[in-house]
């Protein structure tokens, strides 16, 4: 009977024919025009998803760092984490199931799941600013009412604020107040209180420059604002009042590019950040006094944040299990420096943030960056217990300042997903109590030069990949080449990996030099052009 209400509130979001889609790391995301019929489902999806966990269910509309013109959905599970993995599929049979199929692929889902459509359900919804992001999300609210479920449309919001808001929504405000306000207070606190413990502290507030890349994150940064004055002094860039989502600026396009966004005139030695589109992505960088453009992306964020966290750890004399979670894009130079400098052990995950924090939870305390900026810290309850149980005991005053101020990064990270303003807000709090620079920062330790490329191919799916993606075992002979290849070259290594989204192989090289890194990295993509089935013209050298 409730299945009959679905197909008539389906009839105004019908699905274009022979259109295909595949729910991934990010969720959907494709030009805009094709998604209603999308949204509608995953309404329908987060439903029977909420009565299954019995639950509240997140739906961001959002394509992230994409270009304006697109936009995508995903759904966030109960502790604000990435929708488990098999309901990835439920959602593309979903999303692709013409209209007279609609009732059998729900039918099947609530049968195989043993769904009980008594249960009562409950989903959160939240978008970002694109144009579309409002007419798509009415259509993840018909979905939602089709079946008779309660929800909260929250609007403009970040992709982890909403992320924040299932979290404290399933613990029953444990993790803090399901609101945009109290995740504004929480983070607040926490960075005032772990600054105000810097010796000399009540000077000049720290000023920082930020890419706001004309989306959420900057009208989100300027509601925070107010809660940081004194502390805080932040200049907005790609503010949202003019310019294109993500169109020559963001995190991205900076990473990608290595070089400043438009909008920004530089200042030597000032430090900058940049957001992505929905606020999950973060990357620094600055100009020296020589004009010469740095980057700092995710590798050098894990590794300020996982020094910061280890001197803490020596000091509260603390036995927890510690560990980064890095893919194979990471630098090799941040590698060797966690692993023989700090004495982190540094593991490998495949690509993709899903990947990342399955692998950050198997550890006490595990930091997890991608290169690309997205990335977070995840504490167990062993370690937060043990680290609130020294700030209320008989610990000396120096044990009991460092574990106050673990304390604090425990309430100023959002351990639901990689969060650009948290992130933000943690960088800045630990530069500041260990008086470093931008300059300084960037100093700890020097990327090893590296290039990314691509190669089109006939299919994709010819490369098949094992050892976290860093080793291919298809076609034959790819990988014996690639190894014949590297030998050739100091400190050098590549691997390649079929994109998850188009026909393309990507491939990375780093070596000594520049120079290096580029050769190899064009010999590897002639490599896999010839034996993985290459289209269209030959690769081209860069030099």
């Amino acid at each position: 009977m409730y299945l009959e209400a679905v197909l008539r509130s389906s009839a105004p979001h019908a699905k274009p024919t022979g259109l295909i889609l595949q729910y991934g790391t990010a969720g959907f995301r494709t030009k805009a025009e094709y998604l209603d019929h999308v949204m509608y489902r995953m309404g329908l999806l987060a439903v029977l998803r909420s009565k299954k966990t019995k639950s509240v269910i997140g739906v961001m509309v959002t394509a992230s760092h994409n270009p304006e013109e697109d936009n995508g959905v995903k759904l966030v599970d109960p502790m604000g984490e990435m929708l488990a993995q098999e309901w990835e599929v439920y959602a593309t049979n979903l999303a692709n199931a013409e209209e007279h199929e609609l009732q059998l692929v729900l039918t099947n889902i609530i049968k195989q799941d043993s769904i009980n459509m008594q249960q009562e359900s409950f989903v959160a919804i939240g978008r970002d600013t694109r144009p579309s992001s409002e007419s798509l999300s009415c259509a993840v609210i018909d979905g939602v009412t089709s079946l008779d479920s309660k929800f909260h449309d929250y609007g403009l919001v970040t992709t982890p604020q909403l992320h924040y808001i299932i979290c404290c929504r399933n613990t029953d405000g444990g993790y803090g107040e399901p609101t945009i306000e109290g995740y504004y207070q929480k983070l607040s606190k926490a960075f005032k209180e772990l600054v105000q413990q810097a010796p000399g502290c009540g000077g000049e507030p720290i000023c920082l420059n930020v890419d706001g890349a004309n989306g959420i994150g900057a009208l989100k940064l300027k509601e925070m604002e107010s809660y940081l004055q004194s502390v805080l002094s932040i200049q907005l860039f790609n503010d949202s009042s003019k310019g294109k989502l993500n169109y020559m600026c963001g995190a991205d396009y900076v990473k990608v590019q290595q070089k400043s966004p438009e909008g920004l005139d530089m200042k030597p030695a000032e430090p900058y950040c940049s957001f992505d589109g929905d606020a999950d992505r973060i990357v620094y960088y600055y100009n020296d006094v020589n004009n010469v453009f740095h980057l700092l992306d995710g590798d050098k964020i894990a590794t300020l944040i996982s020094t910061f966290i280890k001197e803490l750890l020596l000091k509260v004399n603390l036995n927890l299990k510690m560990a980064v979670v890095q893919t194979a894009y990471a630098n090799g130079s941040s590698t060797r420096y966690l692993e023989e400098v700090i004495k982190v052990p540094v593991y490998c995950a495949k690509t993709g943030v899903k990947h990342l924090h399955h692998k950050a939870q198997e550890f006490d305390i595990g930091v997890y960056f991608e290169a690309n900026g997205h990335g977070t810290v995840l504490f167990s309850k062993k370690a937060e217990e043990q680290i609130k149980q020294l700030t209320q005991t008989g610990a000396t005053e120096k044990i009991k300042k460092a574990a106050e101020m673990l304390e604090n990064v425990i309430n100023l990270i959002n351990q639901t997903v990689g969060d650009a303003i948290s992130d933000m807000l943690v960088i800045e709090a630990i530069l500041f109590l260990k008086g470093l620079t931008i300059q300084k920062w960037d100093e700890i330790y020097t990327d090893l030069p590296n290039r990314q490329l691509k190669v089109t191919v006939a299919d994709r799916k010819v490369i098949e990949t094992t050892d976290a993606e860093r080793q291919t075992i298809k076609p034959p002979g790819l990988q014996e080449k690639i190894d014949e290849l590297v030998k050739t070259y100091s400190m050098a290594r590549a691997f390649v990996r079929p994109s998850g989204t188009e026909d393309v192989v990507r491939v990375y090289a780093e070596a000594d030099t520049q120079e290096n890194a580029d050769a190899l990295a064009h010999k590897v993509c002639l490599a896999v052009f010839s034996l993985a089935g290459g289209v269209g013209d030959q690769p081209k050298p860069l030099r």
